[in-house]
């Protein structure tokens, strides 16, 4: 995993803020040209204790709902949740440091509760905030990033934004793997990054930002670092006929579209709802 802090990371180079460029606008006139890509900042990103995070919403979420931070799994304070748990409406007081477009630190969010935790089939965590996206906005300027609720494509432009190291990584989506093993943990139809993203610890539960439409399709969690074989910080890939294949220095990040269909009215979990298969407790 793009695990919770490691120690031998002390030491590394923090790189300044910085903000993926847009793509050249189409010429003029050109009706049939793509639109132009949005500039990837930090604004509403969030630093953990140990990982890095983002203030989210759905397509559908109220201005008054209250805020939602996603990050992974393994990062919860209460450590990494087992294979086949999941937690749900577990109280929490957790802290995030909420980051401005320059990825400054400008103020400090609090979490009401832990919503949803699991990483059993995905490696995800989605903490209910004490406060409103409106309050958010109107106190700081900052807006939520949007879960996209459709699939990304193998190709797309992708920015992995981390609030932990202020630092953004720039890459495509290269492909996905139908299974993804790492210890005793198993993640279904998880992105493969290009490897440009060469996350590092610290990086767990960055938004994975699409830079065509600025919404978010994944959350980063994990790399093979060392070459190893489905062991813990070295994932391997596992595809419908069972072939194993080890891709040493790859990151990869599991997908989020599934997510929105498991919210309804007020940002309240429901995993009864119509089309969420996220797992159940």
């Amino acid at each position: 995993m793009n695990k919770p802090l490691l120690a031998a990371l002390a030491g590394l180079v923090i790189t300044g803020a910085g903000v993926a460029p847009a793509a050249a606008a189409a010429p003029a006139g050109n009706t049939g040209a793509a639109p132009a890509a949005r500039a990837v900042t930090f604004a509403g990103t969030v630093a953990l204790s140990n990982c890095s995070g983002s203030v989210v919403r759905f397509p559908g979420s109220e201005d008054d709902d209250p805020a939602l931070v996603m990050s992974n799994g393994h990062c919860l304070e209460t450590g990494f949740p087992a294979p086949g748990e999941v937690v749900v409406d577990r109280a929490s007081s957790r802290t995030f440091g909420l980051l401005n477009a320059s990825g400054t630190r400008v103020a400090t969010l609090r979490a009401s509760k832990i919503a949803y935790a699991t990483m059993t089939d995905t490696d995800v965590a989605l903490y209910q905030l004490t406060t409103t996206y409106a309050q958010i906005r109107s106190a700081y300027g900052i807006g939520a990033l949007t879960l996209n609720d459709t699939r990304p494509a193998a190709g797309s432009a992708i920015t992995v934004v981390s609030g932990y190291w202020k630092r953004t990584y720039a890459c495509s989506i290269d492909g996905f793997a139908y299974l993804l093993k790492e210890g005793d943990w198993t993640w279904k139809d998880s992105v493969r990054y290009t490897p440009a993203c060469d996350t590092v610890g610290g990086t767990s539960g960055s938004p994975v930002v699409d830079n065509a439409t600025g919404r978010v399709v994944a959350v980063n969690n994990t790399g093979n670092e060392d070459g190893q074989r489905c062991t813990v910080n070295n994932p391997c890939e596992v595809d419908a006929s069972g072939t194993v294949t080890v891709r040493p220095g790859i990151n990869y990040a599991q997908q989020t579209y599934r997510i929105p269909a498991c919210f309804g009215l007020d940002n309240k979990l429901d995993l009864s709802r119509a089309g969420c298969v996220l797992p159940k407790p």
